[in-house]
């Protein structure tokens, strides 16, 4: 296994992201060179892009671009000025239940950005492109764990749909053009400085301010939460390390990127309660468009090739983030 090499040029899009923003951080550490691409749209509070990005600009090796990925010319330019040697495509139109009311919106940056992306990685070669695929590939999947040999053929919304798409285009595109590429199952992402619209973060939010949340599918749920710092010890691993030829010609790869260990929903809501100190109401409502009962990532590759598996218990994860989520707001 080839260790990450901070010699090379990567290129991050949704750079003022969660994921990306992490991870743009530790690569930044160690001492790489970083370009951030992000269209810092609004689909939730735009300070928090920026304040994730006033701490990269502080690095000397980091460089933003504000731009967005439907914009074909604005991809190829980044290419043709930066050269990346390793792309992580991390910009993405995220979110299950926004998908239903603002399809365009996943159409648009999902499917035309990863194509305009994969487009520039046609033309300006590159030694690795990892892109962000997620766990709602596996729609309804009854069998656990969901493991990447599964089929994916059912997704119960328009995002995971993208996503799924997302893994067709990118291996249409290794094999047509030798491009390699790594795509990555991400499952319920959590930590600081993250996303407002997951549960989590709205959950400490109402708490807090002593609002109800909402359970669906009244707490009959399960999800395999991965700690923030254990998905970017995951992608690092892989960063330098693409994937060879397969027998059909294709240097093309898939993970799964999850804790191993679903945990019911209300266990969860426990946890967080007693980090927050608090106790929450409760408003139980039925299952929503789109929602599934579980996810749980079966890690096996990962262990394989890596010896690496998420390991973060929701007990220290959350203890991590309800700190953050006090200093940052102040509550």
């Amino acid at each position: 296994m080839n260790q990450l090499d901070v010699n090379k040029i990567y290129l991050i899009t949704g750079g003022a992201g969660f994921i990306g923003f992490h991870l743009s951080k530790s690569l930044l550490e160690k001492g790489a060179r970083v370009i951030g691409f992000d269209n810092m749209n609004d689909y939730y509070e735009v300070k928090l892009k920026e304040d994730r990005l006033a701490i990269l600009k502080q690095y000397d090796r980091y460089t933003f671009i504000k731009g967005d990925l439907a914009d074909s010319a604005a991809v190829i330019s980044i290419f043709q000025e930066y050269r990346p040697q390793i792309v992580v495509n991390l910009g993405a139109q995220a979110g299950v239940r926004y998908s239903i009311d603002n399809p365009e919106a996943y159409m648009q940056s999902n499917m035309m950005g990863f194509f305009y992306l994969l487009q520039a990685c046609r033309y300006f070669p590159v030694e690795h492109l990892v892109y962000a695929s997620s766990s709602s590939v596996y729609g309804g999947n009854e069998k656990v764990p969901f493991s990447t040999e599964d089929k994916v053929d059912e997704p119960v919304s328009l995002y995971a749909a993208t996503k799924k798409s997302n893994e067709l285009m990118a291996h249409a595109y290794s094999k047509l053009y030798s491009i390699p590429v790594t795509g990555l199952r991400f499952f319920t992402v959590y930590g600081p400085f993250g996303r407002p619209d997951m549960a989590y973060f709205k959950f400490t939010r109402k708490i807090l301010a002593d609002e109800p949340i909402q359970i669906y599918n009244n707490g009959d749920m399960y999800r395999d939460f991965t700690y923030i710092d254990d998905i970017v010890r995951g992608v690092e691993n892989i960063l330098c390390n693409p994937p060879r030829k397969n027998r059909k010609g294709a240097a093309y790869q898939l993970y799964n990127i999850g804790n191993h260990k679903p945990e019911k929903l209300m266990d969860f809501v426990k946890t967080l309660e007693k980090c927050l100190g608090k106790t929450a109401e409760k408003e139980y409502l039925p299952m929503q468009p789109g929602d599934v009962y579980q996810t749980y990532a079966d890690v096996s590759d990962l262990m394989r090739d890596y010896d690496f598996k998420p390991n973060t218990s929701i007990e220290e994860g959350l203890t991590q983030f309800v700190a953050w989520y006090r200093e940052y707001y102040g509550s």
